[in-house]
């Protein structure tokens, strides 16, 4: 089925009227990917709550945790932290976007469709799978394997929900090289993508609203295509050296206006958020990773640390 906000940005941005997007994906897990799937440690899963608004999360585990079960069925081992606004969503069969990225070698693998908790995994019915080139990914190597969450820190799996962001979490955000978004169209299911860019690359303006922009990618639109559908999303940051998470729901809407655009390095348009709500949970990850090499497509500032080509 044709994807009607992809073809409305595709149009719009100028690409050929020809069939792209979603509806050219296929639903079946290829072994290559079946093989990258096995072997990662991270996913981040983005679906829709009963109250319409849409999260991102992350979840981890061992090599093996995410596995294909047959080329149409994917199982992910998840046991929510408690606060996860994610919690639950999947106890009867829900839409579910999700992305496997292994930061170290800058590939990443989407995987769309229909999710069921099943004691502790979600078993996944796939209808879109596909990979990504590896743009603005930042290049992290893990350097510490399942960490006890510090006491001090508010300890495993402790949240705090709040309706605006706070001064630590919008530094937090200033300073961010990646982060998550999910997003969903009625009748056209979820996904979950990767943004990244130098940091900065996501500015923060007051207590509620973020803006970022939007590069030059592969013109499948498929985050900016639910965006013209349903304008609610849910985005994801993690802090990769701290194991913490913090989950934003809210509204994005899309910037056409080439002169705001033309202010940002490497800016095609801008893509503009308003936080409803935020979860901070500290020790949602067991992980540890390195600090980043960035990615030498990141336009900005930090080109003069592109790694060598």
């Amino acid at each position: 089925m044709e994807h009607q906000g992809e073809r409305s940005v595709q149009r719009r941005t100028g690409f050929p009227d020809r069939p792209w997007g979603s509806a050219r994906v296929d639903a079946t897990v290829p072994r290559v990917a079946a093989d990258f799937l096995d072997r990662q440690r991270l996913v981040v899963i983005g679906a829709a709550t009963p109250d319409g608004a849409v999260w991102a999360g992350p979840v981890t585990g061992d090599q093996g945790f995410a596995t294909v079960l047959d080329e149409r069925t994917v199982a992910v081992r998840w046991s929510p932290r408690p606060g996860d606004p994610l919690a639950g969503v999947f106890e009867d069969e829900h839409d579910i976007g999700m992305i496997a990225i292994e930061p170290a070698s800058r590939r990443r693998m989407r995987i769309n469709g229909r999710a069921r908790q099943v004691a502790d995994r979600l078993v996944v019915r796939t209808e879109q799978v596909y990979a990504n080139c590896p743009k603005y990914i930042q290049a992290r190597y893990i350097q510490a394997r399942d960490v006890e969450p510090d006491p001090a820190g508010g300890g495993a799996g402790a949240a705090a929900e709040s309706g605006a962001l706070s001064p630590d979490q919008r530094a937090w955000i200033a300073a961010a090289d990646t982060f998550f978004v999910a997003t969903r169209a009625p009748g056209m299911g979820a996904d979950a993508s990767h943004r990244g860019g130098s940091p900065g690359f996501v500015t923060v303006t007051g207590e509620g609203r973020l803006t970022w922009p939007d590069y030059l990618g592969n013109s499948m639109y498929m985050t900016l295509g639910n965006l013209e559908l349903d304008p609610h999303a849910g985005l994801l940051f993690l802090d990769w050296q701290r194991g913490r998470s913090l989950q934003l729901t809210g509204r994005a809407s899309v910037d056409w206006d080439p002169q705001r655009a033309a202010g940002v390095p490497g800016a095609q348009r801008l893509v503009d958020f308003e936080v409803d709500r935020v979860v901070q949970i500290d020790g949602a990850v067991p992980l540890r990773w390195t600090p980043p090499e960035y990615s030498r497509f990141n336009p900005g500032p930090n080109d003069q640390q592109e790694e060598s080509a």
